[in-house]
């Protein structure tokens, strides 16, 4: 069981890293530049996706805590598996749905007030992305010393 903790600590943080990458950073922006897709359709097209990557995210978030649990990680890489765990959270039960409701307007043909809920999840979605870049490479430090 150790070597397959070993091998999950090793390869989730970046499994997610690239998932997030390619979907947040590429697949997202460039949706909307595809011929024929309108606001409305993009916005069906990325509440989907969100929703699927969430799901996928939250499953390699407990693999990757039931990998350390028992390890010596020390506590910088328990603080950025815990901020995972907040960013997440707070994407999948704040954020999104606020912005699934947004989009529903949107797609329903009305134009809901400006606002910042993008910006804070673009935000979140950055931070990720460091903080897995960062606890991967120090987990992976730490296994292939």
């Amino acid at each position: 069981m150790t070597r397959f903790k070993d091998v999950a600590q090793l390869a989730v943080p970046f499994l997610w890293l690239g998932m997030v990458t390619a979907i947040s950073l590429i697949e997202a922006p460039l949706k909307f530049r595809a011929p024929g897709i309108t606001l409305p359709l993009g916005l069906g097209i990325g509440r989907l996706v969100f929703r699927a990557l969430n799901v996928a995210e939250i499953i390699l978030l407990v693999g990757l805590t039931l990998a350390v649990l028992g390890a010596p990680i020390g506590q910088a890489r328990w603080a950025g598996i815990a901020g995972l765990w907040l960013i997440l959270l707070t994407q999948t039960a704040v954020l999104r749905p606020l912005l699934d409701r947004r989009a529903e307007l949107i797609i329903s043909g009305q134009q809901p007030p400006a606002s910042s809920l993008h910006l804070w999840f673009v935000t979140l979605e950055v931070v990720k992305i460091l903080t897995l870049l960062v606890l991967g490479w120090s987990l992976a430090g730490r296994l292939l010393r």
